[in-house]
């Protein structure tokens, strides 16, 4: 049975879009009003085309659906993976009017939306996620991209889609570590800009972890909302939209220190959130007991606390040197004023960061 929970609008203007919650949506909803053409191309990968191809063809009735089904996982978010999409828009000759649908977790919607934002300068294209992650935040708000060796997302655009369809019943089927790695980006929400939602997180966190559906629809509502209010007043990451990165440079430093999918994003920015409450609370931002209430919230969502054992100081100083909000030079991090309210800044103290380093990469 199909159940819309709840929706909103990313409002941006002429460009705004919808995001519609629900549980049983997969093929029950008909999304053709947002397809201006006769063609769509379906981009998912080998483990969710099995288990919500078919339902989600359903969701464009009247429109000739072709696919392209990609492999797996963090790895392969490259070029030569990526040329797979176009090759398969060109061999069925889709034109400008093609619409392309991303069915997938992160991956798949950040290959999927790049591919649109270049095809013939830019085709339209609407989000599917399948995965908590990607519900509650790589589906909203149009970045879009792939990884280089030396830096995770490095080269991608914005470009925003046209409709955003999330079905919790699609979690029924992700492993529980995935779960755990969309919770970091839920947390993430709370901490930055909402410490109500904090509390609520607290409170209900272990509902979340067994995905109870009420908990989990509620939770994919609350952080959808704050992502489309952040990127509705600073689409294009000018200065707002920045605090969207709590934890995630330390984190992309050891995603690319592991080699892309051996630590899930998720993971990374769990001990990312971490290490930036450590350094907020060394800068005098936060107490150190709101430091281990972010820990706290992180261990119960099933999710590490410690970087790679080999990773070292210097190691994290390289890697974060080319993180994209750096500005001359300067490493520029997402920190905490206090429990609910971010800031990025480039005057963290040098000593207060070498602190944080020495302290999680002390082997364990």
């Amino acid at each position: 049975m199909s159940e819309v929970l709840h929706e909103l609008t990313v409002e941006l203007g002429e460009r705004s879009y919808p995001i519609i919650i629900g549980q049983g949506l997969l093929g029950e909803i008909d999304l053709s009003s947002y397809v201006s053409g006769s063609q769509v191309m379906i981009v998912t990968n080998e483990t969710v085309a099995p288990l919500y191809l078919e339902r989600v063809r359903g969701c464009f009735p009247g429109k000739h659906a072709d696919v392209v089904t990609l492999p797996d996982g963090e790895k392969y978010k490259d070029w030569q993976v990526l040329n797979l999409i176009f090759d398969g828009l060109l061999e069925k000759r889709h034109t400008r009017k093609t619409t392309l649908v991303a069915l997938g977790g992160g991956v798949v919607g950040d290959m999927a939306g790049f591919a649109a934002a270049c095809y013939q300068r830019g085709v339209p294209f609407i989000q599917v996620p399948t995965t908590l992650l990607s519900q509650v935040d790589s589906s909203v708000g149009g970045k879009t991209g792939i990884n280089h060796p030396l830096g995770k997302n490095m080269i991608g655009a914005f470009h925003q889609p046209e409709a955003v369809l999330i079905d919790t019943d699609s979690l029924k089927t992700l492993p529980s570590r995935e779960v755990s790695a969309g919770l970091a980006e839920v947390i993430k929400y709370g901490l930055i800009r909402d410490p109500g939602f904090l509390d609520w997180l607290e409170e209900n966190m272990d509902r979340l972890v067994a995905l109870e559906d009420e908990a989990v629809g509620e939770a994919i509502f609350r952080s959808c909302t704050c992502k489309a209010e952040v990127v509705a007043k600073d689409e294009r990451e000018g200065g707002l939209r920045a605090i969207l990165n709590l934890g995630h440079t330390f984190g992309h430093a050891i995603e690319t220190f592991s080699g892309y999918g051996n630590w899930l994003h998720g993971e990374a920015v769990g001990v990312g959130m971490i290490m930036a409450a450590d350094l907020s609370a060394r800068e005098g931002s936060i107490t150190h007991e709101e430091c281990k209430r972010a820990a706290r919230l992180v261990s119960q969502a099933g999710l590490p606390e410690k970087p790679p054992e080999s990773m070292t100081p210097e190691d994290f100083m390289n890697l974060m040197a080319v993180d994209k909000k750096n500005v001359d030079g300067q490493l520029r991090l997402v920190l905490l004023r206090a429990l609910g309210d971010a800031v990025v800044t480039a005057d963290a103290a040098a000593e207060n960061l070498a602190a944080t380093l020495a302290e999680f990469c002390r082997h364990q």
